[in-house]
């Protein structure tokens, strides 16, 4: 093997170690400051919710800005799944790799991170396959309606006998409901709305 061979081996497998890396960058890394972007207008309205209840006697205009205000919450919590739904979800995840052309991936679930009123469920995992399947996982991933997100991405490749074999590993977030929370602030909302009837 001469010289300019080994270097294009090792320029392909930069080029396909590479392109991943580019697609994240490109995908996740606006859908990650999107998410953010949600939670500030979640943690917005809880806060206004909050001020409506102590406000309420004072402004009329209360009760439709309360109202608004739900739609929002509730226009947000319809793309999170409750915590009975995360393994469904995960299933889906493994599926969309499947048919990705990927093996199925290995997933370990972490403990849950309090997110405001929601809950945030890192899953550690791991795929491997060939870079065209794994950039297609990626695509399909970002297409799910589920509010998600990869804070960390790490990939690896090695020659095999069917070309470059990609290894990723990161941490899948996957958002869902607290019931128990969202049953709390649902309570306050309405007891803001009564209030605000009542000192019409």
């Amino acid at each position: 093997m001469g010289p300019w061979t080994g270097f294009r081996g090792l320029l392909v497998l930069a080029i396909v170690l590479g392109l991943p890396l580019i697609s994240y960058y490109a995908v996740f890394k606006p859908q990650n400051k999107a998410i953010q972007k949600e939670r500030e207008q979640i943690k917005y309205q809880q806060d206004l919710l909050q001020k409506l209840k102590a406000e309420s006697a004072k402004h009329a205009d209360l009760q439709k800005a309360n109202e608004e205000a739900q739609v929002m919450v509730k226009s947000i919590e319809a793309k999170l799944p409750t915590g009975k739904e995360i393994d469904g979800v995960v299933r889906q995840v493994s599926e969309l790799a499947i048919q990705a052309g990927l093996q199925p991936p290995a997933m370990r679930s972490t403990k849950p991170v309090p997110a405001m009123l929601y809950m945030e469920q890192p899953l550690e995992t791991e795929v491997t396959g060939d870079f065209v399947g794994f950039f297609s996982f990626l695509a399909r991933l970002e297409k799910m309606p589920r509010i998600i997100r990869i804070p960390d991405l790490k990939i690896t490749g090695q020659s095999g006998k069917e070309g470059v074999e990609v290894k990723a590993e990161f941490t899948l977030s996957i958002y869902f409901q607290d019931q128990n929370k969202v049953a709390e602030a649902m309570k306050s909302a309405s007891a803001a709305s009564g209030t605000t009837m009542g000192g019409k």
